[in-house]
């Protein structure tokens, strides 16, 4: 049962990763009146979204 553990870790830190790849993507398409909408200027959304998928 450890291995499924494991495994069940891994697949769950996979899906992690991606959502963040795909939210800083999002994020770098946002338009000016998302970014204002959600409290974000146009520098820190283009900071965050070139961040690698592994850094948080």
């Amino acid at each position: 049962m450890v291995v499924i553990e494991i495994f069940r870790r891994i697949a769950q830190r996979l899906r992690k990763l991606r959502q963040r790849q795909r939210s800083r993507r999002d994020l770098a398409t946002l338009d000016q009146d998302a970014l204002e909408g959600i409290g974000v200027s146009r520098v820190d959304a283009l900071l965050e979204a070139s961040k690698p998928f592994w850094r948080q």
